[in-house]
């Protein structure tokens, strides 16, 4: 008998697509640690040793082309996810973002010597991850039963930070060791994982498939109308988007790692899992607790706070352990406002719009890290690296 926490896992469809999401989602967060080491190898330091401004804002473009797709297309994913059946939408969009990653392998191991292919093949897979995140988060209710929904949510939070800490941990040892190429290798062989997952379900109930919606302008309406007029999901989406759009630091790390700490691919791998390690632990310590938080909202605004005080405290670090120990109390903090707002979100919203509600979500959650990384990467190329982000930490505060 599994314990409350992990109850979830007894049902046998939730199993296997947690378990191909661990692989899928710790290859593409890989990949992404390795797209920002790439582009910053464009940019080399400047002959005096300091950053070279151009590398600051070709990383913030990073984040403008992931987030482009996913404003144009998420709004549209959310509608597709709720008129079609779930399980095949995530085998096509699966497919996609392993073409892509096949594509920028190839390229890599050819001898890349321009920057704008790996900016349209992250797009691509942008757009492609537009589509599959409804599907996917729409997918889970209909594996598990409403009052098994919390310990779903709650695992499925920390199987992402657990894929957060091991994707680019392995990433940066696979770039020391290896070279870029196979990351990318590696990215595309693990979207198989969850396309196995899903041909090995059996028996998922009706909700799980076609949703018997319409593809309209009016099916996307309706989703925007039901976020924006439920103040709790509307309030946490918000507060989520202005926190991480000022402290998105993180794109900045190969700055930090190459130009200011020296501590090349390896020590960059452990500073990009180091938010998701102090996540995982922090999701570890929720799990069984997530029932008995009362007074969510000051919970909620506190980590909030302790999120911008370690960006703060991030920016102004010289040391390689302290960076890393700001990182993890960055992450922990980032994690407790997560696991409420997607309880919240869940169990608030109908079968029928929950791909809807998180495609709206995914414009607020990933647009406000992803601008943040861009609005990150100006700032870094007029005042320096370290000004930006103690200034965002400031504004997120």
């Amino acid at each position: 008998r599994l314990p409350p926490s992990l109850v979830a896992l007894q049902y046998r469809n939730y199993r296997l697509l947690w378990i191909g999401q661990l692989v899928s989602i710790a290859g593409n967060l890989m990949q992404s640690a390795a797209i920002l080491w790439h582009v910053k190898q464009f940019f080399p330091p400047l002959p005096d040793g300091g950053t070279n401004p151009a590398a600051a804002l070709a990383l913030g473009l990073v984040g403008l082309v992931r987030i482009g797709p996913i404003i144009v297309f998420s709004l549209v994913g959310g509608v597709v996810a709720d008129a079609v059946d779930r399980r095949w939408m995530l085998v096509i969009t699966q497919a996609t973002m392993g073409v892509a990653a096949v594509i920028l392998a190839v390229v890599t191991f050819n001898g890349l010597d321009a920057i704008w292919p790996i900016y349209v093949l992250t797009a691509v897979g942008a757009a492609a991850a537009a589509f599959d995140n409804p599907a996917r988060n729409a997918l889970v209710p209909s594996l598990v039963p409403p009052a098994h929904m919390a310990s779903a949510v709650s695992l499925n939070t920390t199987m992402f930070q657990l894929s957060a800490v091991a994707g680019p941990a392995l990433g940066g040892l696979v770039i020391a060791t290896l070279g870029l190429g196979w990351v990318y290798a590696i990215n595309a062989a693990s979207f198989l994982a969850v396309i196995a997952a899903v041909l090995f379900m059996r028996d998922v109930p009706l909700g799980a498939g076609a949703q018997g919606g319409s593809i309209s302008l009016g099916a996307a309406w309706e989703g925007l109308q039901f976020v924006f007029r439920a103040p709790l999901i509307r309030g946490s989406m918000l507060m989520d988007f202005f926190a991480t759009f000022f402290a998105s630091a993180t794109a900045l790390l190969p700055i930090f790692a190459e130009d200011v700490l020296d501590v090349g691919a390896t020590g960059y791998g452990l500073l990009q899992a180091a938010p998701a390690a102090g996540a995982f632990v922090t999701a570890l310590v929720m799990v069984p607790m997530i029932r008995r938080i009362r007074r969510r909202g000051w919970v909620m605004l506190g980590s909030v706070f302790v999120y911008g005080l370690a960006t703060v405290a991030f920016g102004l670090s010289r040391s390689f352990w302290l960076t890393f120990a700001c990182l993890v109390v960055y992450g922990a903090s980032d994690m407790v406002s997560t696991v409420i707002r997607n309880v919240i979100r869940q169990l608030a919203t109908p079968d029928r719009l929950r791909g809807r509600m998180t495609s709206v979500n995914m414009i607020f959650f990933m647009g406000g890290p992803q601008l943040g990384e861009l609005e990150a990467g100006i700032v870094a190329s007029i005042w320096g690296a370290a000004a930006s982000v103690i200034s965002g930490g400031i504004a997120c505060l």
